[in-house]
């Protein structure tokens, strides 16, 4: 029995650890004002009818601060990419050069920032659901192994355990949320 808490708990953890790196992920695609060329992940160009990643077909570079250069392996790929570009509304509007493609991150307005700290909070609280869920769940087991047979006493300490589990990634999140706030909040 104590074989089958422990898998519940590594299953626990590990579920978890995917629940933050997905958070992670959610919080680097909300811009902060600066150039950042994990923004264009997960945008998808036409390339000759296939969709294929903007990273596949482009070479991606921060130029300073505020800038993204964006320039195609093939000439003929600029319309592509700029059309995908604006259909993402990601809130820049690329520069075509005939070489080139440029995104020139605006300075963010104090009203922008606050809704950018809003979508920040409202990732961290779907990851914190996906949390308490995978509690949730855990605990669900742990108490159908206490109908198998499992003493009350290891169940409350596997309980204890998993609910100990479920407070430190609670934490993890609402770290990595004031440091987002932070970097957004920095004019």
């Amino acid at each position: 029995m104590t074989e089958d808490i422990d898998l519940i708990l590594a299953d626990l953890t590990e579920t978890m650890q995917k629940g933050i790196q997905h958070l992670e992920a959610e919080l680097v695609k909300i811009r902060a004002g600066k150039a950042n060329p994990s923004m264009l992940d997960g945008l998808n160009v036409d390339y000759y009818g296939a969709p294929t990643a903007i990273n596949q077909v482009a070479n991606i570079q921060v130029l300073d601060a505020r800038t993204i250069s964006i320039q195609p392996w093939e000439k003929n790929m600029l319309q592509a990419i700029e059309k995908s570009i604006m259909a993402a509304n990601i809130g820049v509007t690329p520069q075509n050069d005939g070489v080139q493609i440029r995104l020139f991150m605006p300075p963010l307005t104090e009203e922008r920032r606050k809704e950018l700290v809003k979508k920040a909070s409202a990732e961290g609280e779907q990851s914190k659901v996906a949390i308490r869920n995978v509690r949730r769940d855990a605990i669900e087991q742990v108490k159908k192994l206490q109908k198998d047979g499992l003493s009350e006493d290891a169940a409350k300490d596997a309980e204890k355990n998993i609910q100990e589990t479920t407070d430190k990634f609670i934490i993890l999140v609402e770290k990595h949320l004031a440091a987002k706030e932070k970097e957004m909040m920095i004019i």
